[in-house]
């Protein structure tokens, strides 16, 4: 599988695990370790991304 593929699934799912985790913190629920999570994955994935299209 490409990296660029890969990057940009990664992308996706931290974008959708960030927006879920934001709002879990707002209402009731763990939204914090989520929102941690989505953070994480979407940088991976923006800088797989961009290494990817580097090289």
């Amino acid at each position: 599988m490409p990296a660029r593929r890969v990057g940009a699934f990664l992308t996706a799912a931290g974008a959708v695990l960030a927006l879920a985790g934001a709002a879990m913190y707002v209402l009731p629920g763990p939204g914090l370790p989520v929102l941690v999570l989505g953070l994480t994955v979407l940088v991976t994935g923006l800088v797989l991304l961009a290494t990817a299209r580097r090289g």
